[in-house]
């Protein structure tokens, strides 16, 4: 692959990766609005199954891998990574929740060089723990953060493990084909504790957040498990703090949730961090 084709793919990445805090943020003005998590996450699961089953291309005989055990590994992740990141935006700023989510590439990162033996080296090791020591400059941790921060760290390790298993099925089964079976998965998995909360008025304006909540989250993990069939999961963590960067503008534009300085030079830090990591991905190993 090229530099100029990778860069392109990275660019289609980026889009994937920036609809993801979208749908994060109409989860968390449902949640305002006291809509519960479990129905958040499972109509999420449930809307986006019936949008991209049209489209997925599911034949007869793909029918019967949609329960395969690895397939239900990536369903398992994806759905306590969904419902832990929407429980903790309930109580917690969107730009906080996403820096904690975002040991999710520190644990990508070394995860595929353990498991899928993929390429560490120090010079991105050190770029990618930049980038998070940043964000922990956005999040400036201590013992005044509230109760969601375990269920953000959850998410995040949740969705680091995910990001490995992406590059893991890449070559096993079509993207649209794991994300139907995702969904599909685990739609029926929170079905039972999920439906009775379904709230009594679904108005025009509910019934819209749960859509933008539920495609931009279904359009974003396609562009994902696309982009993951031709990236390592090792390029494809640094780009994830990207999303950092929209979950913040998106946290001042909705819900008045301003950085302060260090919060500000840490954002600028993460995406400086990201680039670098590219670069040193593309840098030809010497000859000497």
């Amino acid at each position: 692959m090229t530099l100029k084709s990778k860069a392109l793919l990275i660019a289609f990445l980026l889009v994937g990766l920036s609809l993801i805090p979208v749908g994060d943020s109409a989860g968390k003005l449902l949640g305002i609005q006291g809509v519960d998590p479990l129905f958040i996450a499972w109509s999420r699961l449930a809307v986006g199954f019936a949008f991209v089953l049209p489209f997925s291309g599911l034949t007869i005989k793909e029918v019967g891998q949609l329960f395969n055990w690895r397939l239900l590994i990536r369903a398992g992740l994806f759905t306590c990574a969904i419902f832990s990141m929407l429980t903790a935006l309930k109580t917690e700023p969107i730009a906080n929740v996403f820096g904690i989510f975002f040991i999710g590439p520190i644990v990508s990162y070394f995860l595929a060089g353990l498991i899928l033996k993929e390429t560490i080296t120090p010079a991105r090791s050190i770029a990618l723990l930049i980038g998070f020591a940043a964000v922990l400059m956005v999040v400036k941790p201590g013992f005044d953060m509230g109760t969601g921060t375990p269920l953000a760290l959850l998410a995040g390790t949740c969705f680091g493990c995910m990001l490995v298993c992406n590059r893991w099925l890449a070559g096993q089964f079509r993207p649209r084909l794991i994300l139907v079976s995702t969904l599909l998965a685990g739609s029926l998995a929170l079905a039972p504790i999920a439906v009775p909360t379904i709230p009594t008025e679904l108005d025009t304006n509910l019934i819209t957040l749960v859509l933008v909540s539920s495609l931009a989250s279904a359009i974003g993990n396609l562009i994902i498990l696309q982009a993951s069939k031709h990236l390592e999961a090792s390029i494809v963590a640094p780009l994830v703090y990207s999303q950092l960067i929209i979950a913040t503008t998106l946290g001042v534009v909705l819900f008045d949730e301003w950085p302060d300085m260090i919060s500000g030079i840490g954002l600028i830090i993460i995406f400086s961090s990201g680039v670098c990591s590219f670069f040193l991905s593309n840098k030809k190993p010497s000859n000497s």
